[in-house]
């Protein structure tokens, strides 16, 4: 159960001083866990990028072999102060990703370590900047989606769970959490049996997914509509790409308050931790990679997808 790391995290983000820092002082006392904390800023402000890792027992940082998952905690900024009072909904991404790994540190020090590492990262932006967006308004960045996936994914991951607040549209009318189909290098493969069989499992409910397009999974910059930002992680890697979306059935503001729901993070959380306990020790796949290499024998790589191209 990971309602408890949720509301401890919910709470410790619900503040005009929040900051990286005290992130790090929340998982300070558990042994072994790595926290960084590196301030940035853009063309519109600053905010802290949080990198946490959590050692699995045969984990690369140990001189293993496992897998590392990545949890990517996806957001413009926690709050839009001072235009908005609170926390807002695109805050869930963060909230999700730090309380995944509060509970995976408690699960350490409770004796149930992982068989591999995974690394958590997010940032955390309480007086971040709004931006038009149809249907409804989205929360805008302080920095620059490069400096996101700069801090944000690294090449010692995997794969990657990115989790982003996703209400701010009419594609998906459900409320809860949803997850898409795998994305690599430039591919959109299909939904993994595996992630819907964990899904299944831990919100004893029938799966929900969402679609994406080719331009959900192209740069952000480059001219056309996205969904939102979920899917920016892979274009900065290799590994394969799942975005797991906190949605809601009406279509809600990124920088509305009051609009997170606890129990709907807290699912999220649940799934992720679910998913770094089996990817790490082999059970769970986001790809199948005998598909995916008759796709490249076919058709040829899609990398260039990830690539933002230059204006005519």
């Amino acid at each position: 159960m990971s309602l408890q790391q949720t509301l401890q995290v919910f709470e410790l983000l619900d503040s005009a001083t929040a900051s990286g820092e005290k992130v790090r002082s929340l998982l300070a006392g558990y042994a072994g866990v790595e926290v960084t904390v590196k301030e940035v800023r853009g063309p519109k402000g600053k905010t802290d990028f949080v990198k946490i890792m959590i050692p699995g027992t045969a984990g690369k940082r140990q001189g293993g072999t496992t897998p590392t998952l990545g949890i990517v905690g996806r957001l413009g900024g926690i709050g839009a102060r001072p235009g908005r009072i609170g926390l807002v909904s695109d805050a869930d991404g963060a909230v999700a990703a730090v309380a995944s790994a509060l509970k995976l540190a408690e699960m350490q020090r409770q004796g149930d370590s992982l068989p591999g590492d995974v690394i958590v990262t997010t940032h955390i932006c309480p007086d971040a900047p709004t931006r038009p967006h149809d249907p409804v308004d989205f929360m805008d960045s302080p920095v620059e989606t490069e400096d996101m996936n700069e801090q944000e994914v690294s090449d010692e991951m995997d794969a990657v769970l990115s989790i982003d607040t996703t209400k701010g549209n009419r594609i998906i009318n459900h409320k809860g959490f949803a997850i898409s189909p795998t994305v690599k290098e430039g591919y959109i493969l299909r939904v993994s049996e595996d992630l819907l069989r964990v899904m299944e499992m831990t919100t004893g409910q029938l799966p929900v997914t969402f679609p994406i397009t080719t331009q959900d999974i192209t740069p952000y910059g480059n001219g056309v509509y996205h969904l939102n930002s979920i899917l920016q992680p892979s274009i900065a890697t290799r590994a394969p790409v799942v975005g797991v979306a906190i949605t809601a059935v009406s279509a809600v503001p990124g920088c509305g308050t009051g609009a997170s729901h606890e129990v709907d993070i807290a699912l999220a959380t649940k799934f992720a931790v679910e998913v770094a306990k089996e990817f790490t020790r082999g059970t769970c796949q986001f790809y199948n990679t005998e598909e995916y290499q008759r796709l490249l024998d076919l058709y040829g790589s899609l990398a260039h997808l990830q690539k933002r191209q230059p204006e005519a």
